[in-house]
């Protein structure tokens, strides 16, 4: 019996995926570096299922029907390379690889391109859901060499999470495309954790609520605008006790750790000149909580106002919803973005409401209002940016006295809130008519004869000024992100 597929890397994801094709009638052979893993998978979570072990590359791409797939689901890197360096001597032309880890997007980029010279088709997988999503149903983002879908598209569309009976995995596009998608993706999952635990913060440091209270709360925001998975998992979080009896939350020490993908979102927005404010200010947050020892000793000697809340509690905890809810749009906002210059940039033709739909289910930061992110595209395909949707346009109003109202109160009373302001002046920013830019230039004219426009003169004409009276004719050349 051969099988349709085979798969490199038994980990917490690459099992679950491999019991998931299995459930969907696949027959899957797998291989791990560690053969003892194989094993044990089989006697284990695998057994009585059709799939195959090997302990071999070799005997994996034996027992594979033509053409062969092989999905790796090993750790990004050099250690993607050394597979495939191996694998190629043992394939044929039309056979295909795909990476389903979270692989930077010029890494696949690079490596689409080189197996297609040697008739390779080559696969970036962008897989969000964790664990769960995995093993009942991830979100897939695929994209490199589109000679490759047909082959693929019925396992990973029949693996894939579904709503509505459509399933959260469509081709996203050519090269690197899949896992830059993956990669804006997981930026936005940084955003909204640090967006949730800021909301937390106030809400317990700043209103003084238990942790009942909280769980509470967010269970009911979980039945409205803002119901998402992290959310929902955040109540069920708040929910849980130690051993004790006492929640196991406030036990946990607050050190926040990164593998990177949040990281490469942010620098790769630097390099496109785009404002990913909200994301990168959620990656230096963890940064930040990182440096504990250093916190606790600046919290010795620098004084916090010793102010408490005093008002109507209720109110403020609708603000705060307000304020997460808005952020949250704006975190969306930027990250969509993002992607719309990068498709220009690197010739990726993405589709953002497909996009949208990829990630209402499986996925870490599926939620209610990705379907009005679809609906915003299929009304306006070439929509700049989702602020400029109506149904944006309207949310961003109606949130806008609360999301004000919550940063103040972190304001007052010490409380960190660098993803919701962060994301309010974007917003402000974003719709300023005018901003002080122009004094900015007027410095860089100054002092490094950098040029600057004119408000009555045509775009595109460059002026420079000898502000001191001493200085020469000469300007600089202008660098424009």
């Amino acid at each position: 019996m051969k099988a349709n597929i085979g798969l490199i890397g038994l980990g917490v994801m690459g099992q679950n995926l491999v019991l998931n094709m299995n459930d969907h009638g696949f027959t899957v052979a797998v291989f791990n570096r560690t053969t003892r893993t194989v094993d044990e998978f089989l006697a284990g979570p695998g057994k009585n299922t059709r799939i195959i072990g090997t302990h071999s590359l070799e005997a994996l791409i034996d027992k594979l029907e033509s053409p062969r797939i092989i999905m790796l689901m090993v750790k990004a890197g050099e250690v993607v390379d050394q597979y495939i360096d191996k694998l190629i001597p043992l394939l044929s032309p039309g056979d295909i690889i795909v990476d389903g880890g979270n692989s930077l997007f010029t890494d696949t980029q690079r490596r689409t391109i080189a197996l297609k010279e040697q008739n390779i088709l080559y696969i970036g997988a962008g897989v969000s859901g964790g664990e769960e999503g995995a093993r009942h149903g991830p979100s897939i983002m695929p994209g490199g060499n589109k000679d490759a879908w047909p082959a693929v598209k019925t396992i990973f569309q029949s693996i894939s999470a579904q709503v509505d009976g459509r399933p959260c995995c469509e081709w996203v596009g050519d090269n690197g495309a899949g896992h830059y998608v993956k990669m804006v993706h997981n930026g936005i999952e940084y955003g909204d954790m640090q967006l949730i635990g800021e909301a937390y913060q106030l809400l317990s440091d700043g209103l003084g609520l238990s942790a009942n209270d909280m769980q509470a709360i967010f269970t009911e925001w979980n039945r409205g605008a803002l119901s998402s998975y992290l959310i929902e998992i955040t109540a069920a979080i708040l929910a849980y006790k130690d051993s004790d009896g006492q929640p196991l939350l406030k036990k946990i020490l607050d050190t926040a750790g990164q593998k990177g993908t949040g990281k490469w979102t942010g620098i790769n927005a630097l390099d496109l000149g785009i404002p990913l404010t909200l994301i990168g200010e959620a990656v230096f947050a963890r940064c930040l909580s990182a440096q504990k020892e250093e916190r606790l000793k600046a919290a010795s000697v620098l004084p916090k106002r010793p102010l408490k809340f005093i008002g109507d509690k209720k109110a403020m905890i609708t603000a705060i919803g307000d304020a997460l809810y808005a952020a949250k749009i704006i975190s969306y906002a930027q990250g969509f973005r993002l992607m719309r210059e990068a498709s220009k940039e690197y010739g990726m033709a993405l589709n953002y409401g497909d996009i949208a739909l990829m990630w209402r289910g499986g996925c870490i930061i599926r939620s209610r209002f990705l379907t009005d992110i679809k609906q915003a595209y299929d009304a306006n395909p070439d929509l700049e940016n989702l602020l400029l949707a109506d149904f944006f346009i309207d949310a961003m109003k109606q949130a806008d006295e609360g999301w004000r109202r919550a940063v103040i109160l972190g304001i007052e009373l010490s409380i960190p809130t660098p993803a919701l302001s962060s994301a309010l002046a974007y917003y402000d920013g974003y719709r300023s008519e005018r901003l002080p830019a122009n004094l900015l230039q007027a410095q860089r004219d100054y002092f490094g004869a950098h040029t600057y426009e004119r408000t009555d003169q045509p775009r595109g004409r460059f002026f420079h000024t000898d502000w001191t009276g001493h200085g020469g004719k000469t300007a600089s050349t202008t660098y424009t992100v």
